[in-house]
């Protein structure tokens, strides 16, 4: 099929459509420009579309890595987070958890009692159950005189503590002594023993 228009008509253009459009248009009818062009597609009057073959192949884009399943990793982090938590609790319990418990207090001396110028060594011999903590304790002497308020930490594993006092005499004569351990905490409990300080000349 030729066309008589010349190349050098400006209102000449040609248009590569597909299969179906060789036939030609219907006799007698008017040429319809396109009302839009879209990259490769031209479209000819309304809803008729026609698709121009692309000038080189299409090949989809290649695919990346797979992520990785949000699951796995939303479960590796509940696990590190459990093994913290219990890692936190086990610490508070050491520390904030059932401390030192005393199960009993005994206070003893030598009945002979200390000689000329010399100390008594009186011992406290507290009991525990073996957890580890901290005793407050001070010491009253029947001479009016007390002591500060004294702490002896206890290692975990050991189930007594001994706490010591030396009480210092001096002079001839005889006094009868008596010294006390006043327990403060974790428990408040009191013993005491009762001894003779003897110097004649």
């Amino acid at each position: 099929m030729s066309d008589s228009r010349a190349p050098e008509d400006d209102e000449y253009s040609a248009t590569v459509l597909g299969s179906h459009w060789f036939s030609g248009p219907p006799a007698g009818a008017e040429a319809v420009a396109p009302d839009r062009v879209e990259g490769s597609v031209l479209r000819f009057g309304p809803g008729v579309t026609a698709a121009l073959p692309a000038p080189f192949p299409l090949t989809a884009p290649p695919a990346g890595p797979p992520r990785p399943r949000r699951g796995r990793g939303l479960r590796r982090y509940t696990l590190a987070a459990v093994v913290l938590a219990a890692v936190v609790a086990y610490l508070c319990w050491q520390r904030l958890g059932p401390g030192i418990e005393v199960r009993e207090v005994a206070v003893t001396t030598d009945p002979a009692g200390p000689s000329c110028d010399a100390a008594a060594d009186v011992v406290a011999v507290v009991g525990t159950d073996g957890r580890p903590g901290v005793l407050r304790y001070r010491w009253i002497r029947s001479d009016g005189t007390r002591s500060e308020e004294l702490t002896e930490r206890v290692p975990r594993g050991e189930r007594e503590a001994r706490l010591h006092l030396l009480w210092t005499f001096r002079g001839t004569g005889t006094y009868p002594a008596r010294a006390e351990l006043e327990l403060l905490s974790p428990q408040r409990r009191t013993a005491g023993v009762d001894f003779t300080y003897r110097c004649t000349p």
